[in-house]
């Protein structure tokens, strides 16, 4: 068995005390590259993607980058579609990433979005 690495490590024990603790809500999965970021929101009892927004989404590809000002349009974006599919209260999954900079900002907006977590 592969060694995992400290990311890997830490990633599963977010998701563990998610799964412990966050009971039947959906949760808000983060993915953070070095060029974009990315959001959706999962309904884990049914196995499948609520909403999704993503900083590469069609009206803002190429407008953005790796910005703590873009991270914040995604949380906005990923907020509204959930409203719209009838979701107020997440989880957040940060997925490993530390909770400062971009993270921070995607979550801060997705809070004046009008998501709960």
């Amino acid at each position: 068995m592969a060694k995992l690495s400290l990311f890997a490590k830490r990633r599963q024990r977010v998701r563990t005390a998610l799964r412990a603790k966050g009971g039947a809500r959906p949760r808000l999965s983060i993915h953070r590259s070095g060029r974009h970021i990315y959001a959706q929101i999962i309904d884990d009892a049914q196995g499948r993607t609520v909403a999704s927004a993503s900083s590469l989404d069609k009206d803002v590809r190429g407008t953005t980058g790796a910005t703590a000002e873009a991270a914040a349009n995604v949380g906005k974006r990923v907020a509204e579609r959930a409203s719209a599919a009838g979701v107020t209260r997440v989880v957040f999954d940060r997925g490993g990433f530390l909770f400062h900079g971009r993270v921070k900002a995607l979550a801060d907006a997705a809070r004046e979005g009008g998501l709960e977590f």
